[in-house]
């Protein structure tokens, strides 16, 4: 069976530009922009001039996995895949993803900091270190956020696949409802002072690393739930 999924794994190789070529040149796109514009500025009277550049390689993880699951995966079951091999297969393409991405995001960290911000005081990496200065939590957050992009774009992926646009405008409304219901209860109630001291007074680790990595796992569960009933 695992070399079946390994096999398998290899459809999403035909994506490969959406899943390592395009979120890298972005990336690099974003850096070279940030690091021209705060080179040409100069002092701007901060000590770190942050840009979200780094956001553009989740943005690209969310859209391969939404695309695995609606477009790869019909794809898949007319080849005679089935459902378990191919969402095996897509987790390993994901782990290797969320680990290969992870730490190098968090070796890009690393020289961001030991060069003051590339010599321009540029956050664009160490967003973790804002947060804290414990190595393997900074990049186990690489790797929980990295995870929890990809389970959402498989969730949602398959929500699609299985409801169409309906399913995600369910959803989208749904959510909607229910943050609106929550925040109503909670500043009705007066707990945001004591939501914020919990989240201050927690350690680092849950925020940055259980939390996320609890999502992500939630947002797995639920697109296997939904790839198990799917039809090509």
């Amino acid at each position: 069976m695992t070399n079946r999924v390994l096999t398998v794994s290899r459809i999403h190789t035909v994506a490969w530009p959406l899943l390592v070529a395009w979120p890298l040149g972005v990336l690099v796109a974003s850096f070279t922009i940030g690091a021209a514009i705060f080179a040409m500025v100069g002092d701007t009277g901060s000590d770190t001039n942050f840009t979200g550049g780094v956001f553009s390689l989740f943005g690209f993880a969310l859209a391969f996995y939404l695309q695995a699951m609606t477009q790869t995966f019909p794809f898949a079951l007319g080849m005679s895949v089935t459902r378990r091999d191919y969402f095996a297969a897509t987790l390993i393409v994901a782990a290797v993803q969320v680990f290969v991405f992870g730490v190098m995001l968090y070796g890009l960290s690393l020289i961001e900091e030991a060069t003051g911000g590339w010599g321009v005081g540029m956050r664009m990496f160490a967003i973790p270190n804002y947060f804290t200065s414990d190595p393997i939590i900074q990049l186990a957050a690489y790797f929980a956020f990295l995870s929890l992009t990809a389970a959402a774009g498989m969730f949602l992926g398959a929500l699609h696949h299985r409801w169409r646009v309906v399913g995600l405008f369910t959803l989208g409304v749904g959510t909607l409802l229910a943050a609106g219901a929550a925040a109503f209860v909670i500043t009705w109630q007066k707990w945001w002072p004591d939501i914020g001291h919990w989240f201050a007074a927690a350690p680092r680790s849950v925020p940055m690393v259980w939390l996320p990595a609890l999502a992500a796992a939630a947002g797995i569960i639920a697109a296997w739930a939904l790839v198990r009933r799917a039809t090509a």
